[in-house]
């Protein structure tokens, strides 16, 4: 047997983080957690050192990391955005899982690749606003999707010759939604838009997919990661989430890959490839599968999503503009200070007001998020 994968586990408190910590403990011979970042959640983040045995941590929450300093006196314990970035290019760290959330992921994602660590990605808006930045640094099979669906896509892709690639189809489950009118969407709940029919998942990314720019989001990575044209992605809504996406190819096959709603599965096959390990949960059973449906999506309900499109489409610093004013505006809304549509209609409106720029660099990116932020929060009244 090979040397266990040295795995850093950035965000390791959150839903991918936890679910990579199990399949890490399922696995004690092929997975070793050398490192553990998170935000503040100092707790959790102290019962995972205990149970991994890892002696170098990181928090952005100064009070946090002191706390973890105090009750753990044998780690190491860095303190700040930058020493969470820092446990990505350690070199003791083979393989970096980058489970950040949102744009402050993005100098994580480089600071892995420019390392020379395999990246399992997790977060997906370093390639939204930053994409080409990313790939200027990615080696040929170092990033490896960890959503489901780039995931997906990415198995289907095995073997295959990139030219004869036709579509690239994302299912999307329609989130809790589906079938609403904009008017039944006006008034929705924080507690509603949280309740995902299918998949277990953060608060942040869990109201994404309520409004369809989860799959945007996802559209924009896809660009990036597999080198397709926006006008050969196409969203599917398949309400079973038993197909996780497809690739249909220039003879007209179709590959889809199919699998149990369960994240361990993808965040897995990041850390076997090009291997394959014991399944961490149950598997399909096709007799039970009573049907698989499939749907346009409404993009005139879900006005997201259509924005998404347009901004991976106007390229260069539209993604960070949608993607920064989207963040503003879904923690205004789980905070209760703005209504459910309140989210498309302040991404539109600061995108409506941005030129679009070629991007430059890591802090050309940041510039740009902070101003769009900024633009939000002025229209959301703070």
């Amino acid at each position: 047997m090979s040397a266990p994968v040295r795995l850093s586990v950035l965000g390791s408190t959150g839903s991918i983080g936890r679910q990579a910590i199990d399949v890490a403990l399922r696995h004690p011979e092929r997975v070793k957690v050398v490192a553990l970042a998170a935000h503040s959640s100092s707790d959790l983040l102290m019962e995972q050192v205990r149970r991994l045995g890892v002696e170098v941590v990181a928090l952005a929450d100064p009070q946090s990391a002191a706390r973890v300093a105090r009750e753990l006196p044998g780690v190491e314990v860095g303190v700040g955005p930058d020493a969470v970035e820092a446990l990505a290019s350690l070199d003791s760290v083979d393989t970096v899982l980058n489970a950040l959330v949102g744009a402050a992921g993005l100098r994580a994602t480089l600071a892995a690749l420019a390392a020379g660590k395999t990246l399992a990605l997790a977060n997906k808006e370093s390639l939204v606003v930053g994409g080409s930045l990313v790939l200027d640094l990615a080696g040929p099979g170092q990033l490896i999707p960890v959503d489901s669906e780039h995931s997906a896509i990415y198995q289907c892709l095995v073997g295959e010759k990139a030219g004869e690639v036709a579509k690239l189809w994302l299912t999307a489950s329609g989130g809790p939604f589906r079938g609403r009118t904009r008017e039944e969407l006006a008034n929705v709940t924080r507690e509603q838009a949280l309740a995902h029919p299918t998949w277990a998942m953060g608060p942040k990314i869990s109201i994404d997919s309520a409004t369809l720019m989860n799959k945007g989001l996802e559209v924009i990575e896809a660009h990036f990661l597999f080198d397709v044209p926006y006008e050969r992605i196409n969203v599917v809504v398949h309400p079973q989430s038993v197909i996780h996406s497809m690739v249909e190819y220039c003879d007209g096959s179709v590959k889809a890959h199919l699998g149990t709603t369960d994240m361990r599965i993808p965040i897995q096959y990041a850390l076997s490839h090009p291997h394959r390990w014991d399944s961490p949960v149950g598997t399909l059973d096709f007799t039970t599968l009573a049907s698989l449906q499939f749907e346009k999506p409404d993009f005139g309900t879900f006005g997201c999503l259509a924005l998404a499109f347009s901004a991976g489409r106007d390229g260069g610093t539209a993604p960070a503009v949608m993607n920064a004013a989207n963040e503003v505006a879904v923690a205004a809304f789980l905070a209760g200070r703005c209504g459910f549509l309140d989210i498309e209609n302040t991404v539109r409106t600061v995108l409506q007001a941005h030129s679009a720029e070629p991007l430059e660099s890591v802090e050309h990116v940041e510039a740009v998020d902070a101003e769009a932020r900024v633009a939000s929060q002025e229209l959301l009244g703070k």
